[in-house]
């Protein structure tokens, strides 16, 4: 009997696992071009961070920009479960974009590959080997002129929604511990963030198994990091909304963050009414008040 069609692991909405090896996905949208986005004039391009692992990143950039302008830089991980998502389609469009063209800074949102085809932590890794190509430009000799020509190395944020709010923190803690190479790290920007349940979370166990999947997992637990207090940047944003069922993980992310010792300044910020990554889903019209302070935080000293 052909039992191929059997499903081994169901991990709906995101992805199920059939006996024979094959992944069926859900959550599975079709990337945009790069180009001019006449809507709200911002640019776009794909440049390659790797030709070996093939990780690729979309740079976003105002399209009126002085030619000696030095302009701040969000550095983006999107959202998906580590397994969905791409920074090539509409819902990373409709986060960046509006705080490109209003704050007037640059974007740039790494593509890294997806589990359980790559299995965790190739996420974590490949967002910091595009944190370090990104930080290659610090000295204008960089192989991407809008990054040599248009960035402010001084005034780098790091930020994601979701599971790319997870690697963009990981990513901060890394840093501070570890040294960076010609970034001077701002801040950090962490949105509607995944830190696990109070349960095992099997879908990431699954995803990365090296993992218990509960808070004895320092991905999945900032609070039994030893390194949580030398986050390398000066400030952070966490954001939650107020009927997103990882709400109140991402409160309590805040807390810990403020009372680890970490010398920086941590602000809190809940949007009334709203689910998770709603900014992702809606117009930008519905969006300002999230989209005007995130703009606030990286451009105000």
């Amino acid at each position: 009997m052909d039992n191929s069609n059997e499903i081994t692991h169901d991990f709906s909405p995101f992805f199920k696992v059939y006996k024979d090896g094959r992944i069926e996905r859900s959550l599975v949208l079709d990337d945009l071009p790069a180009g001019l986005d006449p809507e709200n004039g911002v640019l776009s391009k794909d440049v390659v961070i790797s030709p070996d692992s093939g990780v690729k990143a979309r740079i976003f950039i105002p399209e009126i920009v002085g030619s000696d302008q030095k302009l701040p830089l969000l550095v983006h991980y999107h959202g998906g479960g580590f397994c969905a998502g791409s920074a090539f389609h509409i819902l990373t469009k409709n986060v960046l974009t509006p705080i490109v063209s209003q704050g007037n800074v640059i974007a740039i949102s790494i593509d890294y590959r997806l589990a359980p085809e790559h299995l965790l932590p190739i996420a974590y890794n490949d967002s910091w080997d595009g944190l370090e190509w990104i930080a290659g430009h610090s000295n204008g000799l960089g192989p991407e002129p809008w990054l040599n020509n248009h960035v402010d190395f001084g005034k780098v944020f790091l930020t994601g929604e979701s599971a790319g709010a997870n690697i963009a923190h990981y990513l901060a803690v890394q840093g501070g511990a570890n040294g960076w190479a010609g970034l001077k790290l701002a801040g950090v920007i962490i949105v509607h963030p995944f830190f696990g349940y109070k349960d095992v979370d099997e879908m990431y166990k699954y995803l990365c198994p090296t993992s218990s999947g509960g808070d004895d997992d320092p991905r999945l637990n900032p609070a039994v990091d030893p390194n949580l207090s030398k986050m390398g940047c000066q400030k952070a944003l966490v954001c939650v909304a107020e009927k997103d069922f990882l709400r109140d993980r991402g409160e309590a992310y805040y807390k810990t963050l403020a009372t680890s010792g970490w010398p920086g300044k941590v602000e809190f910020y809940e949007t009334k009414g709203e689910d998770h990554c709603f900014n992702a889903f809606k117009q930008c019209g519905e969006t300002d008040a999230l989209n005007k302070k995130l703009v606030d935080f990286i451009t105000m000293e």
